[in-house]
């Protein structure tokens, strides 16, 4: 191979030395003012009470602000598809965060599971570094070398692919770790697997030839408890090529036991002959050690031997079934030779195999996506994926370059969102996702297939073809779906894995024809309300710690039958959705839903003006309370009054559609009187204290009416050009630039006096998510300058200032607070891309004609 320059590393995507320490303290969200304490005092007592009861019967409530649970800042890009569970490798090497159980997270590091690297020169020892700067607080595992110096090492992040580039120091050699999982847009079948691999690049920069052994160790389990309740057991296993003779996979299926939903791990690596300049790479294994003991004996053989016990020519080998209170591990170690000046490549690959899952009401079995493409015959489905990654790992790569370079590539793109746009998306995977199979028996009651029953039109076939999707709000906030949220979120899947978006629509399409007579507690009001009425948009699809989909709307801090927002999102997101695909038959299809929701929230306009009107918690600012007309709701409601008015027509329903426009008229009339003051729309028209709040959101339903091509941009728009001008300009002005000089992202409510509104806790938070939905608005406006300026504050603020990258909240309080880590809204940065592939060039190309 020809000799090679050092290896640098690459241009875009998030960075960080090993060794870095964030300076900016991130505190959970604690601390509220007396006013907002009062005006919530009830509420908080029973949603205590709601608290203590789920505790003492052991159950997770649907959101828990009291966990003591504090952020760990390490985290980077996760592994794993979508949907399949995520494993999650931070970027100082440790695998530290854990989500295989269906909407439920671990944060235990287990040090186990490990890089190592071990090398020799002429036949004797040279070096040997566990590569992460991390160690074990006890005794466990002080038999191999720990302490790698952090700063030799560089970690970059660029979704869903991380590089990590260490330097050997005296060994003039340097390794670079390639992390790739197989997430690719419009690819339903590789875009679902549990896999991940890690590429290592060897570059000798010495004049000695070099033996380099890299070994990858895994415990049996996730950390958690569960790994030393004994039952679990290690064997050895080995694919040869149908295509290369010369070229195979070898590894450990770690087989952990859960009498319920029993998962298999694989560790592998692929061996193959020398070919031409290109090094072969041995394979060696070791099915069993103590991850509690020294690890010395191992940590040894690699040292002096360069590879491990078992070769990959030796049969299947077992490890004893382990004993309760005892932990065990494996590894595999992949050897090479390296030439002076030259590089190798040795290829790993991390799989888990868990095919069936639960709820914790485990009344319904689901299978997971990815079963549908590998055979479930025998117990060794892990090693299958194994061997299909390890031989489609390059192919995955070309895929990825694909997708990302017209994005990379684009100069007129910040290098900051180049990173931002494709990191933010790791929550698609990394947020409890759930994606399963449609395919069982409709009359089976405890498959999720008997749903099928509800879903209209062609929503059946579509979900049997691709299945059912399902993603948190948070990782703290255990609902699916949030519709409210996923409002905002819904640019990513629109855009990237527009069925999953369908399906999700689908779903809420039989949803709304649903009903659940069930009587709960309001938190807000102390009244009890039924669970679900017919001809309602739900807020979730449930929670995972009952029964998603079959018990719906998990939420109950208020009626969400009194929501003025998560109607007419849906009519919203439907036609953006259209827009997306084309699919004329799922508009249809969407359409009498549509008519029962719309009717709904016309009723909800008690003074007959065109306008829907708020009667307080009612919207997903659900502690800022609205009342009356609001440029919030009431601009939400005339956008999909619009969208009604243009489906109507488009599918020649006269009488509809002259409806529709009869409203829209008195509507559009009635909001301009009563919220536009001159400079921007007002919260709303209560006369409150906090109704002249600049609002950052002010201008949603523009946001996506422009979104779907529906916006002329003059005066004759349901919000005239010159209003929407002044209005984003103000928020810019005030919730942007007078907060933090415009270097944290916008502030939901400011005040004309250029003061912080502290009515609610969230009219003085900044939503990261509303932030990048207020950018994507003013690039639809043409004021792009000033939409990367409130982005680029936001990113900055997550990555670099608090360290919650791979984590973003959903909200930060005051300096230094966070409001519930791992969220959903924050995908909406993709509505920028919407913006620039859709909206801009669209425009583009009518100024052209």
């Amino acid at each position: 191979m020809a000799k090679r320059n050092r290896t640098t590393i690459g241009h875009y995507g998030w960075k960080i030395n090993l060794d870095h320490q964030f300076e900016q303290e991130a505190i959970r969200f604690r601390d509220v003012r007396l006013n907002q304490l009062i005006t919530s005092l009830k509420m908080g007592i029973r949603y205590g009470i709601y608290i203590v009861y789920n505790r003492f019967h052991s159950r997770e409530p649907f959101i828990d602000l009291f966990g003591d649970r504090q952020v760990n800042r390490v985290y980077g890009v996760p592994i794993g598809g979508i949907g399949c569970g995520t494993i999650m490798r931070g970027w100082n090497g440790q695998f530290c965060r854990w989500q295989l159980r269906p909407g439920w997270y671990t944060y235990d590091t287990v040090h186990a599971n490990q890089f190592t690297v071990s090398i020799r020169k002429n036949g004797a020892p040279s070096y040997q570094q566990v590569l992460s700067p991390c160690r074990p607080s006890s005794t466990e595992l002080d038999g191999w070398y720990w302490g790698y110096e952090g700063s030799q090492a560089t970690y970059r992040a660029l979704y869903p692919r991380a590089w990590t580039v260490y330097e050997l120091p005296g060994q003039n050699v340097t390794l670079t770790c390639r992390q790739i999982s197989p997430v690719i847009p419009h690819n339903y079948k590789d875009s679902c697997l549990p896999i991940g691999c890690f590429i290592w690049q060897i570059d000798n920069h010495s004049n000695d030839e070099i033996e380099v052994s890299i070994m990858f160790s895994f415990q049996n389990g996730d950390g958690s408890s569960g790994d030393s309740s004994g039952g679990h057991q290690n064997e050895s296993f080995t694919r040869s090529s149908e295509t290369n003779s010369k070229s195979k996979v070898s590894g450990v299926l770690l087989h952990h036991h859960d009498a319920l939903q029993p998962c298999t791990f694989a560790i592998s690596a692929k061996e193959f002959d020398k070919v031409g300049d290109c090094p072969g790479v041995s394979v060696s294994n070791s099915v069993y050690f103590d991850t509690k003991g020294s690890g010395k004996k191992m940590s040894r053989q690699l040292l002096f031997h360069g590879k491990l016990e078992n070769s990959s020519d030796k049969e299947a080998i077992q490890s004893p079934i382990s004993k309760k209170g005892e932990t065990i591990g494996a590894a595999v170690a992949a050897t090479t030779n390296i030439k002076p000046q030259r590089r190798g490549n040795v290829e790993f690959a991390l799989a888990w195999d868990q095919p069936e899952v639960y709820f914790d009401a485990k009344e319904i079995k689901y299978r997971r996506r990815y079963t549908r493409f590998f055979d479930s015959s025998n117990n060794h489905r892990a090693a299958n994926l194994s061997e299909y990654a390890l031989q489609n790992v390059h192919i995955w790569e070309q895929a990825i370059d694909q997708w990302q370079s017209p994005i990379l590539n684009n100069e007129s793109y910040p290098d900051w969102y180049k990173s931002a746009i494709f990191n933010e998306l790791y929550y698609v995977a990394d947020s409890g996702s759930l994606w399963v199979e449609m395919n069982g028996n409709e009359n089976d009651k405890t498959d999720i297939t008997c749903h099928l029953k509800e879903v209209p039109g062609k929503g059946k076939q579509l979900q049997k073809e691709y299945g059912r999707f399902a993603y948190l709000e948070g990782h703290e906030y255990l609902m699916y779906n949030t519709y409210d949220v996923h409002f905002y979120a819904s640019f990513a899947l629109a855009q990237l894995w527009p069925m999953l978006e369908l399906s999700i629509q689908y779903d809420f399409a039989a949803a709304i024809i649903h009903s659940d007579p069930e009587i709960r507690l309001i938190m807000w009001t102390g009244q009890r309300k039924p669970r679900k009425l017919h001809g309602f948009v739900p807020h979730d699809i449930g929670e995972p710690c009952d029964e998603p989909w079959k018990r719906i709307n998990a939420y109950c801090i208020s009626d969400v039958q009194e929501w003025t927002d998560l109607n007419t999102k849906f009519i919203l997101q439907i036609y953006r959705d259209y827009c997306a695909t084309g699919d004329m038959e799922f508009l249809k299809d969407m359409w009498e839903c549509a008519k029962h929701v719309m009717e709904t929230a016309i009723s909800q306009d008690t003074d007959g003006d065109g306008i829907i009107d708020n009667q307080g918690a009612d919207q997903t600012y659900d502690v800022w309370r609205m009342y009356g007309a609001s440029a919030y709701c009431g601009g939400i409601f005339l956008a999909a009054l619009y969208i009604m008015y243009k489906i109507a027509d488009m599918l020649d329903y006269e009488e509809d559609k002259a409806r529709y426009s009869s409203i829209l008229l008195r509507g559009r009339e009635a909001f301009q009187q009563k919220l536009w003051n001159g400079e921007y729309y007002l919260y709303d028209s209560s006369n409150g204290s906090h109704s002249d709040s600049i609002m950052a959101d002010q201008m949603c339903g523009h946001w996506y009416l422009q979104a779907c091509g529906l916006v002329n941009n003059n005066e004759d728009d349901i919000f005239p050009k010159s209003r929407v001008d002044k209005a984003l300009g103000k928020v810019f002005d005030y919730n942007v630039m007078k907060f933090k000089n415009g270097t944290w992202g916008a502030i939901n409510g400011m005040k004309p006096n250029g003061e912080i509104d502290i009515s609610s806790v969230q009219s003085e938070e900044v939503w990261t998510g509303i932030t990048y939905a207020l950018a994507a608005n003013l690039i639809q406006q043409g004021m792009t300058e000033k939409g990367f300026k409130v982005a680029e504050g936001m990113y900055n603020t997550t990555f670099n200032v608090m360290g919650l990258g791979f984590q973003t909240p959903e909200a930060y309080y005051k300096v230094n607070c966070y409001r519930c880590t791992g969220y959903m809204r924050p995908l909406s940065i993709w509505a920028i891309e919407w913006a620039f592939n859709n909206v801009l060039k669209s425009r583009n190309k009518k100024s052209k004609k």
